[in-house]
């Protein structure tokens, strides 16, 4: 086997195994990404048994072949190499990268290509389409919502579902917070079982899918596929039953108050230098037509600061985790916010102000 191809090109693909690779065991197929030149082009194949990915890159030179390498190995070499072409070069069970710019060769250990695992696929036709825009959007407004707890396994992961009203509808909870977004693409989507998908495959695809042009989706009984640009991913779904969402969003919340999100976010960021690291806990103090932000480390000191925002109601304070606003916030598409709450102690409704096709809900702390 052997090919040339530009460095900064095979770096990148390489880079994006590295993530999926869980295994850094250099004598485990595992931790090895899998190489095939065939005519043109170069294929690669990477995974950790529950999530793969494969793509290709072109070459010139070729002679066919497959091989796998040691892929932390691999991107440290890459990483090292000047920019322009490089020659890959196998022979038995040794791999030889060499710059054409430089007198330097590096030489690997490779394992056979009929060792790595097979990368699942699914057919074509179980294929749909929608906007990448979109779907990036989707994945952006829930991914940090959810649970890292591993006993609660099922909430590992976004759920996803068409529903009654033909909307794509993705939601992430982590028991303390929930957050919600739906589309309007019933057309390009096919009804399907609603699925759990593991936050890596989500992350991966946040990464490194532009927002032009579609991503293809396919659904299987136990597994995603995705197709964008040049890359196929695929993922194992979460089993188990994702808790009822729908019984967790409010009803009928008679307070609200409007802020400006880049106001906001510039008070938490100030508050929130001493806040405890625990429970991260602000303070959050309405009056008419005021808010107050506050924290207090013990021992340390205390932060305060004042903002203004459209409020009519009584005197209120709530305390809240400072990271399950700060999150939202950041991917809020408009300049101003809307809170919805009815007493101090209930779970409360941040949206984008005018109302979108997305809110989240956090679940209030104890104040004393």
């Amino acid at each position: 086997m052997k090919f040339t191809c530009d460095k900064t090109s095979l770096l990148r693909e390489i880079s994006f195994a590295q993530e999926i690779i869980a295994s850094k065991n250099a004598l485990s197929i595992m931790s090895n990404v899998y190489l095939e030149a065939v005519e043109s082009r170069l294929y690669i194949k990477a995974t950790d048994v529950k999530v793969s990915f494969q793509t290709s890159i072109p070459v010139v030179d070729v002679v066919p072949g497959s091989m796998t390498v040691f892929c932390d190995k691999l991107a440290g070499i890459l990483n090292t190499l000047p920019d322009g072409d490089i020659v890959v070069e196998q022979d038995e069970n040794r791999v030889t990268l060499k710059p054409t710019s430089k007198k330097v060769r590096f030489q690997l250990r490779t394992l056979s290509g009929e060792k790595f695992p097979e990368i699942p696929r699914a057919e074509d036709e179980r294929f749909f389409e929608i906007p990448a825009r979109e779907f990036r959007k989707m994945i952006g407004q829930t991914l940090f919502s959810v649970s890292t707890d591993e006993t609660r396994y099922f909430m590992n992961g976004v759920f996803m579902e068409k529903n009654e009203e033909g909307e794509l509808v993705m939601v992430a909870t982590d028991g303390r917070r929930l957050a919600f977004i739906k589309n309007s693409l019933a057309d390009e989507v096919p009804d399907f079982k609603p699925v759990i998908i593991p936050t890596k495959a989500l992350s991966l695809i946040n990464k490194r899918m532009s927002d032009e042009g579609l991503i293809s989706i396919a659904i299987t009984e136990k597994s995603i596929f995705f197709r964008f640009n040049a890359y196929e991913v695929s993922s194992v779904l979460i089993e188990g039953q994702f808790p009822n969402y729908q019984k967790v969003i409010p009803q009928n919340q008679k307070f609200v108050f409007k802020a400006g999100k880049s106001d906001l976010l510039e008070a938490l960021k100030r508050v929130s230098i001493f806040v405890e690291q625990k429970s991260n806990r602000t303070f959050f103090t309405l009056s008419n037509g005021n808010l107050v932000l506050s924290s207090e480390e013990t021992d340390i000191g205390a932060a305060r600061e004042e903002i203004a925002c459209d409020y009519d109601g009584d005197d209120v304070t709530i305390a809240l985790n400072y990271k399950y606003i700060e999150e939202p916030l950041r991917v809020l598409d408009e300049a101003n916010l809307a809170v919805e709450f009815n007493d101090p102690s209930r779970a409360i409704t941040l949206r984008p102000e005018p109302a979108g096709d997305y809110f989240h809900i956090v679940m209030p702390m104890q104040i004393d």
